[in-house]
């Protein structure tokens, strides 16, 4: 069965999360993604990982969770025989993708307005962390930073918490979700017109898009957020929306009529906050009193009982716990593939299902320049110049011993 990107190439300048989820979601429908890495040392995000721990001695788990379903060429980007290889593959490429600081692939002669006299047609994207000009120009950009500058550290967590980080990279995954968005878009005006294009993605921007809600409120009513004391589970919310403590574990609620949460709880006491504005003005109390109900009774018991009265309500899963939620594997969420060096990986699958032009996984994590030889095969170099090209470290290629 055809994929939906079957055909289109892609060219992976990128490192560390935003540009390599990016371009890893492209090659999950179907594109060829080319990796261009640095000779022997790689992405720099092999050289990271958490718990000071490895896959199957060096591998970063960092680095493979975002580069599945992709080729590595490890070329001496600065060698004139290295620009070759590079020109050569941009002439067959649809897409680049980049999130060098700005300025970096200009100088290296492979800025837009280099590739576009290469390549006409080409749909050129660059993420970067603040833009490509402005006062935040040489400063480095990064998840972490970008949360700060756009507020979002100060919407989760209690009044008193100070800021409270977001517990994932969600920034850059926004803006890899940005970037893919407005290629596909360019893409699809490509079809119709012929015409390439330039696309310039930035973390601050997209995190400030993810909390347009938030800040739609703000601007136009006038009202800043104020975070809870309390589990109250958003700074603009009443009670009873938010986590609260069983006897066994957590449970999450969302939206509910108090009446029908009032029912379930089966505490007449709390008639006294039946009223939209005392729901927010003492959510505080109100999450406390309910708390030392919901403390009484077990995680699954809660459940039994609120799903019963039709309310929204949800198990707090630990993260160690997730694989084994009956809808996460009746989704099929996380499937294992085979890494050259690893063996059997778990990886997450897809979120989501085509009819027509499914996504799927087909190759994961590569080796640094594991491909280089069959990338420069298909551009036309003979087994002698590609045995010259190593020999001189204009490419490094990694096999598995």
């Amino acid at each position: 069965m055809k994929q939906a990107l079957e055909g289109i190439k892609v060219l992976d300048f990128s490192q560390l999360l935003q540009g390599p989820y990016a371009t890893q979601m492209l090659g999950d429908v179907g594109a060829d993604v080319i990796k261009v890495e640095r000779i022997k040392t790689g992405d720099i995000y092999r050289d990271m990982t958490f718990f000071n721990k490895w896959i199957a001695g060096d591998e970063s788990p960092c680095f493979m969770a975002w580069n599945r379903n992709k080729r590595s060429i490890a070329v001496d980007m600065k060698s004139e025989q290295g620009k070759d290889i590079i020109y050569k593959l941009v002439q067959q490429a649809d897409i680049i993708v980049e999130n060098f600081r700005p300025g970096v692939m200009k100088r290296l002669g492979y800025g837009y307005e280099d590739l576009k006299q290469i390549n006409p047609s080409i749909i050129y994207c660059s993420a970067s962390g603040w833009g490509d000009e402005g006062p935040y120009l040489k400063r480095p950009g990064q998840d972490l930073l970008a949360q700060s500058i756009s507020g979002a550290v100060m919407t989760s967590g209690k009044e008193n918490d100070g800021p409270v980080a977001i517990g994932t990279a969600l920034c850059d995954q926004v803006n890899a979700l940005n970037s893919v968005y407005a290629i596909l878009a360019a893409l699809f005006y490509r079809e119709r017109t012929g015409i390439g294009q330039e696309i310039k993605t930035n973390l601050l921007s997209s995190a400030i898009a993810f909390q347009m809600q938030d800040y739609f409120t703000i601007q136009n009513l006038g009202v800043p957020f104020e975070r809870p004391n309390s589990n109250i589970g958003h700074p603009g919310n009443a009670a009873p929306f938010g986590m609260y403590g069983t006897k066994d574990g957590f449970i999450s609620i969302a939206m509910c009529p108090w009446s029908k949460l009032m029912k379930a709880l089966e505490d007449d006491t709390l008639n006294k906050y039946d009223d939209a504005q005392i729901l927010y003005d003492k959510r505080d109390e109100i999450h406390g009193e309910v708390e030392k109900i919901i403390k009484t009774k077990t995680t699954q018991e809660w459940l039994d009982i609120m799903l019963s009265f039709d309310i929204w309500v949800a198990k707090v899963n630990k993260q160690s716990e997730v694989e084994f939620d009956p809808q996460v594997k009746f989704n099929n969420t996380f499937v294992e593939i085979r890494h050259p060096k690893a063996g059997k990986v778990k990886v997450t699958n897809i979120p989501f299902t085509m009819s027509e032009t499914p996504g799927e996984i087909t190759r994961a994590s590569p080796l640094i320049g594991e491909h280089g030889e069959e990338i420069l095969s298909e551009l036309g170099y003979t087994e002698e110049e590609i045995a010259d090209l190593i020999n001189v470290e204009v490419i490094s290629v990694e096999k598995v011993k």
